[in-house]
């Protein structure tokens, strides 16, 4: 199976570029946080310079002008305004991307039209008519099966007939080669219930040529031998994994750094046009597949769809106003298995925060410290090896299982605040010849708090720099309380 050991020795992870039609949500943040994870996870292992990470922005299409014109702005400014709030969320989030792309940049555009233009000279393109269900919200093609009464699942609106001279893509020819590929895990998809998904629609529905351009949308990129029509804008968005390296659109390119991508995250709406359209262009273009798409689930609200009407919808900035970033990156990764829906809500979120952040890891770092000052004079005593296991995080890390990654530490956490109950360091210190189990039982407490703050670290970095700073002071103390009870 795709394990690291038998990859190449860098590691590059994308998310999907996020459309600007608004701000960003709870569930771009979901994605973009779990990547930051994983993206500090192998820098940790194999340094800064070997890991890349890749986000940014989806800005093109007659959805975006059409939004932009309503605002009363040219487009171009009015993705100017929500690029920025984009990247102030993943600042405030402390997400460290390595790139941040956007689908109107220069470079982007003339490496899309480079390669379009291929695709098309090897007659992967051509000229047609297109007629279709078209969702404007999602710009996508829809089958007339997959609508709920009549409307886009995840747009709740009638999709519109459209019918219009098109430039076709053959979808249909990449369909064997593609089946093969992933019935093999050449291109690995998880969770299995999502590979099983995608193989069934390859078998009972097939892959059909689909429109690749649109005619007289002015907002788009132009294709070159034809500036009557811009591409399509997923076709534009996918090649942001490649644009983002520096690739020009040179096909059959094979020194490309970082490609290709260990995982590509996203949602399970973007899936099936991610199994087909996307690999399917790399096909044709001569690239590598990437090595895994994982797919996460939804989060619902009190076991309700989040709605602006129904009002329960959670911002990423209220999770941050109320719990502070550690917290709130904490509580996304912790609420649910990543790659199944998760029912959230305030009061879930409360009560974690107080459980497992204030009473459990913000009790035990308090505990320690306060007892080395109290009883070592802050400073630790001779360094001991710590007795809790955390050797299973990495391995759960690695394969994208962070809520069992937390389980894991929130575990020996619960062992660590137990194993000072039992040994009662308070009265051990009353008696002069229980010195060296004093010393040895902080010694391995503070042992398990360095270790800990390390596996912390991808999850939670500034509270890993805290409980490192701490015990590495020249006098230790007890200091404030890492999280304060709601």
């Amino acid at each position: 199976m795709n394990s690291y050991s038998n990859m190449s020795k860098k590691f590059y992870i994308t998310t999907p570029i996020y459309y600007v039609n608004n701000k960003p949500h709870i569930g771009h943040a979901y994605t973009t946080i779990a990547a930051d994870v994983l993206a500090r996870y192998w820098r940790n292992k194999i340094g800064d310079a070997n890991v890349f990470f890749l986000t940014g922005t989806d800005e093109h299409g007659a959805n975006i002008e059409a939004i932009a014109r309503e605002a009363g702005q040219e487009p171009q400014v009015f993705v100017d305004g929500i690029a920025a709030q984009f990247k102030a969320a993943w600042k405030m989030m402390n997400i460290e991307y390595d790139r941040f792309i956007r689908t109107t940049e220069s470079q982007h555009m003339k490496a899309v039209q480079k390669a379009l233009q291929h695709m098309y000279d090897r007659g992967d393109i051509y000229l047609g008519e297109y007629e279709g269900l078209y969702c404007r919200k999602c710009e996508q093609y829809k089958n007339a099966k997959d609508l709920i009464k009549g409307e886009c699942p995840d747009h709740g609106i009638p999709p519109e007939v459209m019918r219009e001279e098109s430039y076709m893509f053959k979808l249909s020819k990449f369909a064997p080669e593609l089946l093969q590929k992933i019935e093999k895990d050449e291109l690995l998809i998880c969770p299995q219930e999502r590979k099983n998904e995608i193989v069934s629609f390859y078998k009972n529905e097939g892959l059909q040529d689909i429109s690749f351009s649109r005619k007289n949308v002015q907002w788009g990129v132009k294709l070159p031998w034809d500036k009557s029509h811009t591409a399509y804008v997923w076709a534009d968005a996918f090649l942001n994994y490649l644009t983002g390296l520096g690739w020009d659109g040179t096909a059959g390119v094979r020194h490309l750094a970082f490609w290709p991508p260990q995982v590509e995250l996203m949602s399970k709406d973007i899936l099936r046009i991610h199994a087909t359209i996307w690999p399917a262009m790399l096909l044709s273009l001569d690239l590598p597949l990437p090595r895994k798409l994982f797919i996460h689930g939804y989060f619902i609200v009190d076991g309700k769809k989040m709605s602006k009407s129904v009002g329960n919808v959670i911002a990423p900035e209220d999770l941050v106003k109320k719990y502070g970033v550690d917290a709130t990156r904490y509580l996304l990764m912790s609420a649910t298995t990543f790659g199944s829906d998760g029912d959230i809500g305030w009061s879930r979120f409360d009560e974690k925060y107080n459980a497992d952040l204030a009473n459990n890891l913000g009790n035990l770092v308090s505990r320690v410290l306060n007892m080395i000052e109290k009883y070592c004079q802050g400073k630790i005593p001779d360094e001991t090896e710590s007795p809790f296991q955390l050797d299973l995080v990495g391995e759960t890390i690695e394969r994208l299982a962070f809520n069992e990654a937390l389980e894991a530490m929130w575990l020996q956490i619960t062992k660590a605040n137990q194993y000072i109950d039992d040994h009662a360091p308070w009265q051990l210190a009353k008696n002069e010849s229980k010195k060296d189990e004093l010393e040895e039982v902080l010694s391995n407490l503070a042992a398990f708090l360095l270790d800990l703050a390390a596996c912390l670290d991808p999850f939670m970095p500034k509270t890993a720099e805290i409980i490192i700073g701490s015990l590495n002071s020249s006098k230790i103390t007890k200091g404030e309380p890492l999280f304060r009870r709601i």
